[in-house]
């Protein structure tokens, strides 16, 4: 019988790992299994673009069935419900059509080594009305399905000022949260709102745009110099947007958002991107330590505390690399790195050798701001310490990194030519996706 490692989830980490498992590993004797609820997988730090319309997720996903022939490992659709330890079997989910009608049954998938890269979801601090009100940028039908209510908040501002022209009529969002996706985010809007008057709605700009931006820390961007995240912020305001921080959120309703100090702010649109945690499925699953934000605890190897042959990486995944340290924080690069050592490590193990600590690298943080402006700062190795950029270099770094991506997930030959294809649909695609 084959030696079979199952990986589940395809996000960043999860997808890099099992192209370069389907790659690397004797298929006569091992059985690379990748196992994910979506069929298709786009890079999560782009669905602030897709949210908004500046990009179409159907030019830039990747099929995981197509993707799986070509790198060696087998891909079966479904949602992680259970771990047996003790049997080696993972317990998928029954598969449900849109009517209700079972597809596929609930079933298993044994695994000699397990991988979970699930990815990460909103944490709405169990503020009330969030779960009710807000939308969220946790994946590509999120995404979507905002992207579908923002284009007709605009149709209404469009018609409505099309019969009158004096009207006050205006498209009103509201975003919780002052991390990358939030700062991205209302930055795009303003790009998309500026493109739809070329696009049918000829009465409609980006004056007809209220964007409220509320970080309840005493800064956006905290994960950048102060100067830089000084720096976004009047680039946000320049553009519109009222940014509002150290004002925590306390209350989400249909109309709008309530802050501490009691103001509320209509919204018509309410996207919450406050922070994130693991998935709730994960907590205590198949008997695995997990913390208060449902994350897998996990050693230095990456290998859960309580079973040497089922790892975690990514953002669902809590791992503190020295004692009294800080956890690797939540991001693609920390996924990437992670897949690396992952890959090595389940190597070592096959092979009955000491496996590896994992190392992080913290490369720093690139923000965009749409077409406005890119700022962040560069850090550790690659520039022998801190480094604020801003302006064109930060933008070809930003660009930098998500071709990075695909080039591990498609190779360098299949990757250089996505590269190149994306600059051609740059030029002769629409700028908005409007369906």
């Amino acid at each position: 019988m084959k030696t079979q490692i199952v990986v589940v989830g395809g996000g960043a980490g999860g997808l890099e790992l099992v192209s370069r498992l389907g790659a690397s590993f004797d298929r006569k004797l091992f059985d690379i299994v990748l196992v994910d609820l979506n069929q298709t997988h786009i890079w999560k730090p782009l669905l602030h673009e897709v949210a908004a319309g500046a990009l179409d997720a159907n030019l830039d996903e990747v099929g995981y069935r197509s993707h799986a022939f070509r790198w060696g490992y087998r891909y079966f659709d479904g949602r992680l419900e259970s771990i047996d330890r003790e049997a080696r079997q993972i317990v998928i989910a029954p598969i449900m059509d849109d009517n209700g009608a079972e597809i596929v049954a609930r079933h298993r998938i044994r695994f000699d080594y397990l991988v979970l890269a699930v990815g990460s979801v909103s944490n709405d601090f169990r503020t009330p009305g969030v779960k009710d009100h807000c939308i969220f940028l946790d994946d590509r039908s999120q995404a979507d399905r905002f992207r579908q209510r923002l284009l007709n908040h605009c149709l209404r501002v469009s018609r409505t000022l099309s019969v009158d022209p004096s009207a006050k009529a205006y498209v009103s969002v509201s975003i919780v949260g002052g991390g990358a996706t939030g700062v991205e985010l209302a930055a795009e809007l303003y790009n998309a709102a500026a493109a739809l008057r070329y696009y049918g709605l000829e009465t409609f700009d980006e004056s007809r745009l209220k964007v409220t931006l509320i970080e309840a820390g005493p800064r956006i961007l905290p994960a950048l110099p102060e100067k830089l995240a000084d720096g976004a912020r009047k680039e946000l305001e320049a553009l519109g947007v009222r940014v509002l921080s150290g004002m925590p959120v306390v209350e989400v309703t249909e109309e709008g958002v309530r802050t501490k100090d009691g103001e509320f702010i209509q919204a018509d649109l309410r996207v919450w991107a406050a922070g994130v945690k693991g998935p709730e499925f994960l907590r205590e699953i198949g008997g695995l330590e997990t913390n208060r934000n449902d994350q897998i605890v996990v050693r230095p190897t990456l290998q859960t505390t309580v079973d040497d042959r089922i790892f975690a990486i990514g953002d669902c995944c809590h791992c503190v690399l020295e004692e009294g340290g800080r956890p690797i924080p939540p991001r693609a690069q920390a996924a990437h790195q992670m897949a690396t050592t992952a890959f090595k490590n389940l190597q070592l193990l096959v092979a009955g050798k000491p496996l590896v600590p994992f190392a992080y690298r913290d490369h720093g943080s690139l923000i965009s701001l749409s077409r406005f402006s890119t700022v962040g700062s560069l850090m550790g190795n690659l520039v022998g310490g801190r480094l604020a950029i801003e302006g064109r270099i930060a933008r070809i770094v930003y660009v930098s990194l998500y071709r990075m991506h695909l080039v591990a997930i498609h190779g360098w030959l299949k990757g250089s030519v996505m590269i190149v294809v994306g600059h051609v649909n740059q030029v002769i695609r629409p700028k908005l996706k409007l369906h």
